[in-house]
């Protein structure tokens, strides 16, 4: 699977890079993990919808803080076909202390309804986001919550979340094995829409020790 790796605010792919890297190698073992840089929030959209358009197809989105932001706003307007029309549906985005824009006409377009893309989201117990982490996850259709006892950064993981979050992959990628060409004949995308109203699938809490 290709992901599509966005950095948080002032910082950069090679940053996020390290950052991703204090977790269990197996977690990102099958993923072809792809970090780009951009810099100016106002012209960063059309930007990565170029870069995906030209380098995909992606799978999805990994995002950390303002690049978590950033796709969920690519996945809400893919879904309301505003962007990225000719992409096959995204599958996947893992969201790490991600919140909304809080620009109106963005939200009216990108979270009216919700995102149908599955979705794992991590929430700090001291991040100063905490509050917009939650409302960002239940933005999704059956979110994975995972909550850790740090602030606004990638937490470290303990053994059973990576085997949680190894499974849930390994589920992301049979559920929605199918090829580009039955994507562009929307049968994912049909099979998306059978889900229920957003709730939360399962929380998971990590230790102190982690």
């Amino acid at each position: 699977m290709k992901i599509l790796c966005l950095h948080g605010f002032r910082t950069s792919g090679s940053f996020l890079q390290k950052q991703i890297g204090k977790w269990d190698p197996q977690i990102v073992a099958g993923f072809e993990l792809d970090f780009t840089a951009y810099q100016n929030l106002d012209s960063c959209i059309s930007y990565l919808c170029d870069y995906i358009e030209k380098n995909g197809p992606f799978d999805g989105f990994l995002g950390f803080s303002q690049g978590a932001a950033i796709g969920g706003y690519l996945l809400g307007y893919q879904s309301k076909g505003l962007i990225l029309k000719n992409h096959p549906p995204m599958k996947m985005f893992i969201s790490i202390s991600g919140s909304k824009f809080r620009d109106p006409t963005i939200c009216e377009a990108a979270y009216i309804e919700p995102i149908k893309v599955k979705s794992v989201h991590f929430i700090g117990a001291k991040d100063w986001l905490k509050e917009p982490n939650e409302e960002f996850a239940s933005a999704f259709i059956e979110p994975l919550i995972i909550r850790h006892p740090q602030g606004h950064t990638v937490p470290k993981l303990d053994e059973a979340t990576v085997e949680l979050l190894k499974g849930w992959i390994e589920g992301v990628v049979k559920s929605c094995s199918s090829t580009k060409e039955e994507f562009e004949a929307e049968g994912c995308a049909v099979e998306a829409m059978k889900h229920d109203p957003p709730t939360v699938r399962e929380e998971i809490v990590l230790n102190e020790e982690c």
